[in-house]
């Protein structure tokens, strides 16, 4: 499709003035009032010619078949005139279905007859992005008449989880094991599981000699420990209308499949059990806890099937069948949200009866615009009411997370971004402690 340009177009529409002028001045010069726009619709007529054809023009679109959300790549777009003599400036934007970024317009020279351009796929949430087509445009040499052309691409773009660097930013929290490389140790010395004595040596913690041993063999002996394993790790991901809020330029919810997705990460690599739950409303997805770093993979595919729901979460019927389903005491972190002290009433209950048979960490992320709304200096009334309002929204915070840490359950209440290294050196704390 060809339309003129604003260039053409402000050109033509100077022939008004222009006809009025000789109309009025020279009446029996009518005639030449027409000689302009005929002149400028010559030119366009040229201009339009001298341009690259459609048809000759040849695009091709490689895409990315899976994108991390939160990560933008790259589509790269191939084009090939076919040895045009002229250099053509072309503009080319991706016509996308699905949650994405605005696509934005990239400029390309064709020199040569070919060149290559990168377009950028930006996903918001998990799911799939459809590449609909490929919008191009150029102008002749004049830039009198513009070019339009849409080519169907028809692919689509997997939206995954970020995994991208986990298993360094593991290592560099669990600096201990990083030591060690990628095979499993059973450290010594650092766990509650019993494995050898040893003689007692300057330096070594006096309350580690085994005083019965000690007189039996006439010698201090000293007891050593080493990692327990076998632990059942299970996450449970609330999918619900809250975790929908954005943190960091993410929903909540893939904030919260980030940091469990580094805690999985480092459970299965000392040899403990994951295992995951999704709810909202309902009790929706379920994977059993299994081992090894095979199963890395099958947790990862369990949470890209968390969806997105704008139903109210209930907590009670999702920690009720959460209990059911496991036969041996676990290690239960729970990524969720709530807006008042009512709406938790019922989830302190439910994490009440859970925490009778599981230790459980309950993970919550602290809004920053409430902190600094209600750090703002008072420069007006709105300001002062904000401040009151946002003080009052984070004491009733603090009284629900009181209340749950004197279950005896281990709160987490920190930034989004601070999740990941706060969720994994409490995990280490209560392994190293033997709470599980």
């Amino acid at each position: 499709m060809m339309i003129p340009t604003k260039r053409a177009a402000a050109i033509f529409s100077m022939s008004i003035p222009l006809a009025l002028v000789i109309v009025s001045a020279w009446r029996e010069l009518w005639y030449a009032s027409f000689c302009y726009p005929a002149l400028a619709a010559i030119f366009m007529m040229a201009d339009a010619v001298s341009s690259l054809p459609s048809n000759r023009l040849k695009a091709a679109l490689q895409v990315p078949k899976r994108l991390c959300v939160g990560r933008p790549k790259d589509a790269v777009l191939t084009l090939d005139a076919g040895g045009f003599g002229f250099p053509v400036l072309i503009c080319a934007r991706l016509e996308l279905t699905g949650e994405a970024d605005a696509p934005a317009d990239a400029l390309g020279e064709l020199a040569g007859g070919a060149c290559s351009m990168r377009l950028r796929v930006a996903p918001k949430r998990r799911g799939r992005i459809g590449v609909a087509a490929v919008w191009l445009k150029w102008s002749g040499p004049m830039g009198l008449m513009e070019t339009r052309r849409r080519q169907a691409v028809g692919e689509g773009i997997d939206v995954i989880p970020d995994v991208n660097g986990i298993p360094s930013e593991a290592l560099r929290y669990m600096s201990r094991d990083a030591e060690y490389g990628e095979k499993t140790s059973l450290l010594k010395g650092v766990g509650t599981e019993f494995e050898d004595l040893c003689d007692f040596e300057p330096g070594m913690d006096h309350r580690l000699i085994d005083w019965k041993s000690s007189a039996r063999h006439r010698k201090a002996l000293c007891k050593e420990y080493r990692d327990e394993r076998n632990h059942h790790v299970v996450l449970g991901f609330d999918t619900g209308r809250l975790m929908l809020e954005p943190a960091n330029g993410m929903p909540k919810i893939d904030q919260a499949i980030r940091a469990g997705l580094l805690l999985g990460w480092s459970a299965l690599r000392n040899g403990d059990f994951l295992g995951g739950c999704g709810f909202d409303a309902a009790f929706r997805n379920y994977i059993k806890p299994g081992r090894g770093m095979r199963h890395f993979t099958r947790f990862q595919r369990f949470t890209s099937d968390l969806s997105y729901r704008t139903e109210e979460t209930n907590f009670t019927l999702a920690i009720a069948e959460l209990n059911t389903r496991l036969s041996r005491r676990a290690l239960v972190v729970l990524f969720t949200e709530f807006a008042d002290p009512i709406q938790a009433e019922l989830l302190i209950e439910s994490l009440g009866w859970m925490a009778r048979r599981h230790a459980v960490i309950f993970v919550t992320m602290r809004d920053a615009m409430l902190a600094s709304l209600q750090n703002a200096p008072p420069e007006n009334f709105r300001a002062i009411a904000s401040a009151v309002v946002s003080g009052d929204f984070l004491r009733e915070r603090r009284i629900v997370l009181e209340r749950v840490s004197r279950l005896g359950i281990h709160c987490l209440d920190v930034p989004a971004g601070a999740v990941p290294p706060a969720l994994l050196n409490r995990y280490m704390m209560i392994k190293r402690r033997g709470l599980l």
